[in-house]
C-alpha cells in the first residue's frame, strides 16, 4: 500500500528558521500531506520519529532541527545522537526518516546569521521533500513495503 501522508518534526529551538524547512517542504510536497509534529528540541526527535514510522500511517518521516553549540556542552555529540537515532529509526521501521539536522560550527543569533540559516532551511526542506518522493516511488518499484 502506497503512503500519501508524510510526518514532519520540527524542534522548537530557534523556531523561527527551524520552521523554514517545513515551508520548503510543503512547497514540494503539499501542506495537506504533511502533519506536523513539534518537539522541544532536536534530541527528542527519533522517539517520535520511532513512534510514527511504527505505526504505519507515513510514506515518510522528516525532522528537522537547528543544533547551536551552547557554551554547556559538545554540541557535535547531541547532533550525533539525533542522526543516528533518525537513521536508526528507520532502519528498524522500514520507513524513510530523513533530517533537516544543521550544526554550524559558527552560529550567532544574529539578523545577519538568522536569514543565512532561514534560507538555507528552505532549501533543505525542498531537498528533505524531494528525497522523500524519491524514496517512495524507488521503494514502490521494487515493492518494498514500508
Amino acid at each position: 500500500m502506497t503512503h500519501t501522508r508524510y510526518a514532519f518534526i520540527k524542534a522548537n529551538w530557534h523556531g523561527g528558521i527551524v520552521d523554514q524547512a517545513l515551508a520548503g517542504f510543503c512547497e514540494i510536497i503539499p501542506a495537506g500531506q504533511v502533519d506536523v509534529f513539534d518537539v522541544p528540541g532536536a534530541f527528542e526527535m527519533p522517539l517520535l520519529a520511532r513512534d510514527l514510522a511504527a505505526g504505519g500511517r507515513y510514506a515518510s518521516v522528516a525532522c528537522a532541527a537547528l543544533v547551536v553549540d551552547g557554551g554547556i556542552y559538545r554540541h557535535e555529540f547531541v547532533a550525533q545522537a539525533v542522526v543516528d537515532g533518525l537513521m536508526r529509526v528507520g532502519l528498524d521501521t522500514g520507513v524513510p526518516v530523513l533530517s533537516v539536522s544543521l550544526t554550524p560550527h559558527q552560529f550567532q543569533d544574529t539578523a545577519h546569521h538568522r536569514a543565512i540559516y532561514a534560507a538555507h532551511f528552505l532549501e533543505k526542506g525542498r531537498e528533505a521533500a524531494r528525497a522523500a518522493l524519491a524514496l517512495v516511488k524507488t521503494r514502490a518499484a521494487l515493492d518494498v513495503a514500508a
